[in-house]
């Protein structure tokens, strides 16, 4: 079956999306507005529903690294992070940023692919995401703002060098941080993530201009939309993708879920990379550019990335946006190349 050319898992998809942006745009007060809602939740059940029938579950060895959380307050902000490895001084140290909607358990695959003597994994939680959202009320908690909070967060932990891993979001702040603190980089892998003028995709686009409207909604009102976005970006493991959804919906369905990321999209700022523009060679390390073929974000930035930067540029066939999650095995063998290269 098909819809304007669609097959049923992206007719469902593309349906799902139509009505939230109805329900979302109608008054509070409208008789349509729960109908709309309610045929939006549907939709969008039904292509989870058809992505996990249609796509055999893969069958992983993947161990998950255990929750290990530490908190410290950073010139007035409570900062959160997971912290695995080796203990001990001299250690090189892998600092992990995540991306929107995701939180440091993004990398909870990759970590035990990489943690072992000598190497520590650090992956620092983003002000204002995850389970630090009440942190982004009332604060500046864009890209470049970010690269400043995760500076301080370095200082306050007494790190001057190490090695920087990103996706998403997450890879724009690395980029903000070590052209203005290029003598922190040991190393540097960036995968999926923002660069140049090729973010926000459509569902953020949308959701942007509907900001208003998201924060007041109740966390059941706001599934549908962060469902759509999250299929859209898209995973390639249908396993993957299930165990994903469930794990980052829980911060947002909080009371502050919808209001909280209504203030992350309205922060979010194209130039703060398109400023980056030619500045990336200042980053003299080695690096690893590593991309999902059917990411929407497209693998041109990611050539473009590692042109500027240097650095040896991967495909992963099939690949979509959550790499980390999707192929764990592939991003930690390009973060271990990195690592073994520094001897």
């Amino acid at each position: 079956m098909s819809f304007f050319g669609l097959n049923s898992k992206k007719a469902h998809l593309f349906l799902g999306g139509a009505a939230a942006g109805i329900a979302l745009g109608l008054p509070k007060k409208n008789g349509w507005r729960v109908p709309a809602a309610a045929i939006a939740a549907l939709e969008i059940g039904n292509a989870l529903i058809q992505y996990r029938a249609a796509e055999p579950a893969t069958n992983s060895l993947d161990v998950a690294a255990p929750v290990k959380v530490k908190e410290a307050v950073v010139d007035g902000i409570d900062m959160r992070w997971e912290e695995h490895g080796d203990t001990e001084s001299g250690s090189i140290l892998v600092i992990m940023v995540h991306g929107i909607p995701t939180n440091p358990r993004l990398w909870r695959y990759v970590i035990p692919k990489v943690e072992r003597k000598t190497i520590k994994c650090l992956a620092w939680e983003m002000v204002g995401f995850g389970w630090s959202m009440e942190e982004g009320f009332g604060r500046d908690i864009s890209v470049a703002r970010q690269a400043e909070y995760l500076y301080a967060w370095l200082q306050h932990q007494g790190i001057s060098r190490a090695v920087f891993v990103g996706h998403d979001l997450g890879g724009g702040v690395i980029q903000q941080l070590l052209t203005k603190h290029p003598k922190l980089c040991m190393g540097l892998v960036l995968t999926d993530c923002i660069a140049y003028d090729n973010w926000p995709v459509l569902p953020v686009k949308l959701a942007k201009k509907m900001d208003g409207t998201i924060e007041k909604l109740s966390p059941s009102m706001f599934k549908p939309v962060f469902l759509g976005g999250l299929l859209d970006l898209g995973h390639d493991n249908a396993m993957r993708r299930q165990e994903s959804i469930a794990l980052h919906w829980k911060p947002y369905s909080r009371a502050i879920g919808p209001k909280a990321f209504a203030h992350q999209v309205r922060n979010l700022y194209t130039t703060d990379t398109m400023e980056l523009e030619g500045k990336l060679s200042r980053i003299n390390a080695p690096a690893r550019v590593i991309w999902g073929d059917a990411d929407p974000l497209g693998t041109s930035s990611g050539e473009k990335l590692a042109e500027e930067l240097d650095a040896t540029f991967s495909i992963i066939k099939g690949g979509r946006h959550f790499t980390p999650e999707d192929h764990p095995a592939k991003i930690a063998a390009a973060i271990n190349d990195v690592l073994n290269e520094l001897g």
